[in-house]
């Protein structure tokens, strides 16, 4: 007997929290998105326009997952959708639900929300990692609940698989980049050039103080650097988001998920890698270096230390995320895929339009993109 409890206001989600966190436990594949806290901390910030709809799934009377979701507006060529989808947002790479049997969950989620009053015109399900954590589930799961669906390419992801060594990485690396990136450690040896790594255990309480100094001085590297003066509005320094990075930032060092490697020269920050990691995996977010020091080769030295040391932490691989996938091919060892699964409301023919439109487009280009 299978049962679903639909929360649609956060602070009623709270008396779930210790549930939440036993399932994600549980999980083989889960990220610091799927916490929580993450998910607190995203709709302080970002939920004013959406609806919360998170829904928990027991079997016997005992959950087995969880389904968070949202509805938001979205802006297409054939006009304004309500899309129900995961809450990620592209703030990492993958998303799915919460708990160990991820095929029940949707099975059973989205049977509910096809027996449901409907306040969306598209179940658009991205963030998909198709054939290590998702094989096939979430289509199933549409077609278990009567509803067609979609898939399409989402985005492509850079992946840096971790080997046994740092030498054995370099080998796969091109004859003229390998050595460069070995030129440039041996003049980062010689110009007094340090990395250092901070990974805080788990703190649920306490101060987080030393957390917080890191941050302030990524902040302030952030600020000088290129991507300070962009207008993506996403760098760590930017006024739009600086308050969630602030939450996730205490979310993630409570939690021990929080990763940041630095580059110091002469006892100050010169550039940063801010990630965060779980299970032998690292989500890399956020890099920045100083310009006053850009002939040191800051940018090349940050990836090298940083992939060197995780080899050293015998990390399993680094997510270094979609775009920028020219930047950073000479980094990467794999281009993987996430996926969308999207079923378009049979009851309206604008949304009908629209998966005619977006199957045409994947006919003709079956790139990765958002397919609109």
């Amino acid at each position: 007997m299978t049962e679903v409890v639909e929360i649609n206001d956060l602070s009623e989600l709270a008396a779930y929290a210790t549930v939440w966190r036993t399932l994600f436990l549980r999980m083989p594949r889960a990220t610091f998105f799927q916490t929580y806290a993450w998910l607190c901390a995203y709709w302080k910030h970002f939920g004013a326009d959406q609806r919360l709809r998170v829904l928990l799934v027991y079997a016997s009377g005992e959950p087995i997952g969880i389904l968070p979701l949202v509805v938001r507006r979205e802006q297409t060529r054939l006009g304004s959708f309500r899309v129900l989808t995961y809450p990620l947002a592209d703030w990492g790479s993958y998303y799915g639900p919460i708990g160990s049997d991820g095929a029940a969950t949707l099975a059973v989620g989205l049977r509910y929300l096809a027996q449901s009053r409907r306040d969306w015109d598209l179940l658009d399900l991205r963030w998909i990692e198709m054939e290590a954590v998702d094989r096939g589930r979430t289509e199933n799961a549409f077609r278990l609940a009567g509803m067609s669906s979609l898939v399409t390419p989402w985005k492509e992801i850079s992946i840096v698989d971790l080997p046994n060594s740092w030498e054995s990485y370099l080998e796969t690396r091109k004859p003229k980049f390998r050595q460069n990136v070995r030129r440039l450690i041996r003049r980062g040896e010689t110009t007094g050039i340090e990395f250092v790594r901070y990974r805080p255990d788990a703190q649920p309480s306490g101060s987080v103080e030393e957390s917080w100094s890191i941050f302030e001085e990524c902040l302030d590297v952030a600020a000088k650097s290129w991507q300070g003066s962009s207008d993506s509005g996403t760098t760590l320094s930017h006024a739009a988001v600086q308050g969630y990075f602030r939450d996730t930032h205490e979310a993630a060092t409570r939690l021990g998920m929080l990763d940041i490697g630095y580059l110091l020269h002469e006892g100050k920050m010169v550039a940063f890698g801010y990630k965060y990691h779980h299970q032998g995996e690292i989500q890399a977010m956020r890099v920045g270096h100083d310009p006053a020091y850009q002939a040191l080769g800051l940018g090349t030295l940050q990836y090298a230390h940083g992939i060197m040391d995780s080899i050293s932490l015998g990390q399993r691989r680094i997510d270094i995320g979609p775009n920028h996938l020219e930047t950073k091919a000479n980094w990467r060892t794999n281009l993987l895929m996430s996926y969308r699964i999207c079923h378009h409301s049979q009851w309206m023919m604008r949304a009908q339009a629209l998966r005619l439109h977006r199957w045409l487009k994947f006919r003709r280009n079956p790139e990765p993109e958002s397919l609109e």
